[in-house]
């Protein structure tokens, strides 16, 4: 087990940390706390930290193992405020995304703007619903598909199939935390997953929220169903609701155990999310 403050094994250049949250204390100002495009109201929240997360604080942390980039994710208890996302971007526009969580009713030219100021795709938080899109969420899907940006969808109790199913012909799909199944997926779930492994991409991230599923376990059965390169690795820093576990949030050990391999593991950190994530990309003119 890695303990807090061992620097251990340092992920290697151009590592990428593909899930990590940025958010303002409960109750102060300051980005994260007010929408500029409406009310930012997220649906009642399962958990609402007290403390803050800061760009620095997680640069911090994730330079002393050698991550360099990120992905900025919105949590869910911010709904579709974005503004602590965008200000990440804005002040790191190369060396971080982002993936938002927006109303459907969002106009095409604001997903465009958003696009230019590096967010590359809409989370659809569906931990605590019915799992069920309505048809303006399923709009929604059709539109950022057409923008080509990815669908993240965070889902629970085994209900990845499912929600699959309502994605239609979304070409981009990427998976949350292993999919976070109640207990072990059984074969007739493998199978639906196996079907659309084209479009899929999993991130092998938090393991201390699959209820006791083993992590190694379920990695390799992803990397046998999806291919290795199709694999991401996240933080899930500050580790909301977990928060033991974020002094070691940036340790690669874990998934150099999972995957065993170094090539397969630099996959993992730097190449896959490189291309799925446009790093290569430059910002926008004045972000």
């Amino acid at each position: 087990m890695v303990k807090p403050g061992d620097e251990g094994v340092k992920a290697g250049a151009g590592a990428i940390d593909s899930h990590f949250h940025v958010f303002a204390a409960a109750g102060e100002g300051g980005a994260g706390l007010a929408d500029a495009q409406g009310s930012g109201a997220a649906r009642p929240v399962r958990y609402r930290p007290a403390y803050g997360a800061s760009l620095d604080q997680w640069a911090a942390a994730a330079g002393t193992r050698g991550v360099t980039r990120g992905v900025v994710v919105q949590p869910s208890f911010l709904g579709t405020d974005n503004a602590a996302l965008l200000a990440a971007l804005a002040a790191m526009p190369r060396r971080l995304r982002g993936i938002a969580v927006v109303e459907p009713s969002i106009a095409c030219a604001r997903l465009h703007e958003l696009d230019a100021l590096g967010v590359r795709g809409v989370r659809l938080n569906l931990v605590g619903r019915d799992h069920l899109l309505d048809a303006a969420e399923r709009g929604l899907v059709e539109r950022v598909d057409a923008l080509g940006w990815q669908v993240e969808v965070h889902v629970d109790r085994g209900r990845l199939p499912e929600v699959l199913a309502q994605l239609g012909d979304a070409r981009t799909v990427v998976v949350d935390h292993f999919g976070k199944p109640d207990g072990v997926y059984d074969a007739a779930t493998w199978a639906a997953v196996a079907r659309q492994a084209e479009r899929l991409h999993v991130k092998l991230s938090a393991p201390y929220r699959l209820g006791g599923v083993d992590p190694a376990a379920l990695a390799a059965r992803w990397l046998e169903r999806i291919g290795p390169g199709r694999l991401l690795w996240g933080s899930d820093w500050p580790c909301t609701n977990h928060e033991a576990a974020a002094p070691a949030a940036h340790a690669t050990e874990a998934l150099r155990g999972w995957l065993g391999d170094e090539a397969l593991v630099r996959r993992v950190l730097v190449d896959t999310p490189a291309r799925l994530y446009r790093f290569d990309e430059p910002p926008a003119p004045g972000a």
